[in-house]
């Protein structure tokens, strides 16, 4: 089926992983761009968190010259820790599809793969990750590499980097906060 396509190359279950997971990538970002990115109150959302966070950088460097502008400034981060929680909230609905179509194409990926070695590792993991990446494998052969470590090394850096290319990467204010921020260290 799938791996007839790269049959005739020394690592076509590799490419042929990496390029469903391409294929993958590119229709999970489809479906975020119309259920999230078109609509106007994420781009009001996004909007709204560059400003506060280019006011609050602004703010925080006039601070060393201004010690009273603090109660303005916790205003301010607290203001931008709503916004990015609401943001974060928006793009829930999206997650849910996007997880539903992951899950669809790693479960036809692990029957067609299944107990295949698709790739060779030029190192051998670490204990803790040898059990994601030789699972399912016959032999004692660390360095063999199943389909689902293929996959997900390959999901998290390629849909990632789209997300970056297309632009649909969280507002720069955004990327520590989301449903479970780092707590703030003056609270402490």
């Amino acid at each position: 089926m799938a791996s007839t396509l790269f049959s005739y190359l020394k690592y076509s279950d590799g490419l042929t992983i990496v390029g469903i997971s391409i294929c993958t990538a590119v229709i999970c970002e489809a479906i975020s761009w119309v259920l999230i990115y078109r609509t106007t109150s994420y781009n009001s959302l996004k909007s709204n968190i560059d400003k506060a966070s280019k006011k609050l950088e602004t703010m925080k460097t006039l601070e060393s010259k201004k010690p009273n502008k603090s109660k303005k400034i916790d205003r301010f981060e607290t203001s931008l820790k709503d916004s990015s929680r609401d943001l974060s909230l928006f793009k829930f609905k999206s997650g849910f599809v996007v997880a539903i179509v992951l899950f669809m194409v790693f479960a036809f990926l692990n029957s067609l793969f299944e107990g295949k070695v698709v790739a060779k590792l030029p190192f051998v993991p670490f204990r803790i990750i040898q059990k994601m990446s030789h699972r399912g494998l016959p032999g004692n052969d660390m360095t063999d590499c199943s389909m689902a470590f293929l996959y997900l090394l390959c999901s998290m850096s390629i849909r990632t980097n789209l997300q970056k290319f297309l632009g649909f990467s969280p507002p720069r204010g955004a990327a520590g906060a989301g449903l479970f921020p780092l707590p703030d260290p003056k609270t402490n």
